[in-house]
């Protein structure tokens, strides 16, 4: 296997054909690597722009020899790849992140053991797997959000319970998944951390980014994070470093955090690849989070990137694409209006289709002063009628 992989000569592979894996693929093709991406959808976002799709399972044996056979290295743009198929491409080729850090994003309990084990704290919670568990549970973790271990993003899988009867009717809804407990804290605000790590240990992180969610599912990132003190910035930096440190992690891993509203910092998951939070990278920052995906995999140097803008994202969810009036037509928003508008740098994944709660596309917002960049998100959400509350 390859310490480095060297633009122009080599293939990169990913794992996935989302959104994620084609702004990976673009940003791959930039350094001139060749990119070979394995979906099961032959209309996936990626494998649309990637130089190959293999269009296959993601454990289908022979598809990943296929994919190990013409990359140098290889990465995965979603957290539920199974584990076992990043395993198996390990014993022949660079894969970033491992296997190992995967699976611990993959399981719930096993990132907050993970967090436990780097010093960093997250919410009293307690694992239900059978009735005994679910008797055991103290009073003291309700209210609270039960959640299952093992396949929950963008708010799904998650239940809010008050009492004793609604967690055990919640756990009936999840259908007695094994699952997580987590008690209910005050929160006043939701932030990030985004790092790069490579093999030899060298990282580097992009700012911290303060998220509003709607329905659970990120609506606005602003950067630099307006209401986080320097010290609570520091403090989140340096608990994303050793997250990422203490697993051996290399790629780009991202780190959700809650600021308590007494001020502590509590740490709430990670996901093993880029992530929503940083698309504002790709405009804001001279290296955005899809190049240091591709350096960090490829053993090519990380350097500490630069934000030369203040900037808002605006996540566009395929709400945007039906009228009220007209729920089952289909429509085009109004980008002519949002590109009017100065600093408004529009992203679309190429989806055949939109749906309610789908990831379309997002919106960066770039300006002179973070009030500028504020002022004018307003102005395309508007614009789009996008109902936020910020």
């Amino acid at each position: 296997m390859l310490d480095t992989c060297l633009p122009g000569e080599a293939s990169l592979g990913v794992m996935g054909g989302g959104q994620l894996g084609r702004m990976f693929v673009h940003a791959a093709q930039s350094l001139g690597f060749r990119t070979v991406v394995l979906d099961p959808d032959a209309n996936s976002p990626a494998g649309l722009v990637a130089h190959q799709h293999i269009r296959a399972d993601y454990l289908d044996a022979a598809a990943l020899n296929e994919l190990a056979r013409q990359c140098a290295a290889i990465t995965t743009e979603f957290e539920n790849v199974p584990a076992q198929a990043l395993a198996q491409l390990a014993q022949t080729r660079l894969v970033a992140p491992a296997a190992a850090a995967v699976a611990i994003c993959q399981d719930r309990v096993a990132e907050k053991a993970h967090f436990a084990a780097s010093a960093v704290a997250c919410a009293p919670y307690a694992v239900i797997a059978t009735e005994a568990d679910l008797l055991a549970v103290s009073d003291d973790l309700l209210p609270g959000i039960l959640k299952t271990a093992t396949l929950g993003y963008d708010g799904k899988g998650q239940v809010r319970v008050r009492s004793r009867a609604e967690l055990a009717d919640a756990w009936g809804q999840l259908r007695q998944v094994r699952c997580v407990l987590e008690q209910l804290l005050p929160l006043a605000l939701e932030i990030s951390v985004i790092s790069a790590r490579n093999a030899q240990g060298a990282i580097v992180q992009f700012p911290v980014q303060q998220n509003l969610h709607v329905a659970g599912i990120l609506a606005v990132t602003q950067v630099p994070a307006p209401d986080v003190s320097a010290a609570l910035q520091s403090e989140a930096l340096a608990s994303a470093a050793r997250i990422a440190a203490s697993m051996h992690y290399v790629g780009v891993l991202c780190v959700e955090f809650f600021v308590l509203q007494d001020g502590r910092l509590i740490v709430n998951e990670m996901a093993p690849r880029p992530h929503n939070s940083g698309h504002y990278t790709m405009n804001a920052c001279d290296l955005s989070q899809f190049d240091l995906q591709v350096r960090s995999m490829a053993g090519l140097p990380l350097v500490q990137p630069r934000l030369h803008s203040p900037t808002v994202m605006l996540n566009l969810l395929g709400d945007l694409w039906f009228s009220p009036a007209a729920p089952d037509i289909e429509r085009t928003p109004a980008w002519d209006q949002v590109l009017a508008l100065p600093g408004t740098h529009l992203h679309l994944y190429g989806k055949a289709s939109a749906r309610p709660g789908r990831k379309m596309g997002h919106l960066n917002i770039t300006a002179a002063t973070p009030e500028q960049a504020k002022s004018r998100a307003r102005q395309a959400a508007a614009l789009l009628g996008l109902a936020l509350d910020w």
